[in-house]
């Protein structure tokens, strides 16, 4: 989505992402006290995430053997220098990141990603790569998962 791409969020608007990705169904009120704003301030954020593409809906998490037709990926991302609180913030609000993991090794953080589609994934990619803090990514789409024992 171009939409996503041009818009600017600023530390608020990620932290409120992060919140929402933990709990959709927080109320206003819970959100502002933990945030530190008004109640306004969070209702016109989410607004205008909506209005501007960011947040395209609200949906219910399910085990990933739940959902047998989804494209799950996992992206390695090597972080510029000591920019991994910054990029771990951006990343958060990624709503195509479906978990963020530190590691260590050749690579500073994985990320799980999840799309309906080959597009969609193209799009979460593209996204990620555009962060400020990133200084390389490598991507693996899940093909298929075995059970031990």
């Amino acid at each position: 989505m171009e939409i996503a791409n041009l818009f600017k969020m600023d530390a608020l608007d990620q932290k409120l992402l992060a919140l929402l990705r933990t709990d959709a169904r927080a109320s206003v009120a819970t959100l502002a006290a933990k945030l530190k704003v008004s109640r306004g301030t969070v209702t016109n954020r989410i607004a205008r995430l909506e209005d501007g593409g960011v947040i395209t809906g609200y949906t219910v998490r399910l085990r990933p053997d739940a959902v047998p037709d989804q494209i799950r990926a996992w992206m390695s991302i090597t972080v510029d220098g000591n920019r991994t609180r910054e990029v771990v913030a951006m990343l958060l609000g990624e709503p195509g990141i479906t978990g963020l993991f530190d590691t260590n090794g050749r690579w500073d953080l994985l990320a799980e990603i999840s799309s309906s589609s080959l597009q969609e994934l193209a799009e979460v990619l593209e996204r990620v790569r555009l962060i400020k803090g990133i200084a390389g990514t490598e991507t693996s789409i899940h093909l298929q998962s075995y059970k031990l024992g």
